[in-house]
């Protein structure tokens, strides 16, 4: 079925990009808590990747929320949109479309 493949790829990209952003998350931190040395070019090259992915969805969700200081809560709130808005509309239209309550 074409509907499962296409529900498959689409919950498996929502995976990889949250995988991602929690560990731009992670190695963020590392980098500015001087664990992870920004100078070296493994840890730069990584972390500038991972931001290239998250940065995109990041920046129009911090232009939204309020500031926090130093805090930044955008990671949070694009986590929790993607499980509970974005993954239980995704489950419920591949349901309606396979029972035939499109």
């Amino acid at each position: 079925m074409l509907i499962i493949t296409i529900y498959n790829i689409l919950m498996m990209l929502i995976q990889l990009f949250t995988w991602a952003l929690l560990l731009y998350c992670v190695m963020s931190m590392l980098v500015g808590f001087r664990i992870l040395d920004p100078g070296n070019r493994l840890v730069y090259n990584v972390v500038i990747f991972l931001g290239r992915i998250v940065e995109p969805v990041l920046n129009p969700v911090r232009s939204i929320l309020p500031q926090f200081g130093a805090l930044d809560l955008s990671p949070l709130a694009v986590l929790l949109g993607l499980q509970y808005l974005v993954v239980p509309v995704l489950n419920r239209l591949v349901f309606a479309s396979l029972h035939g309550s499109f």
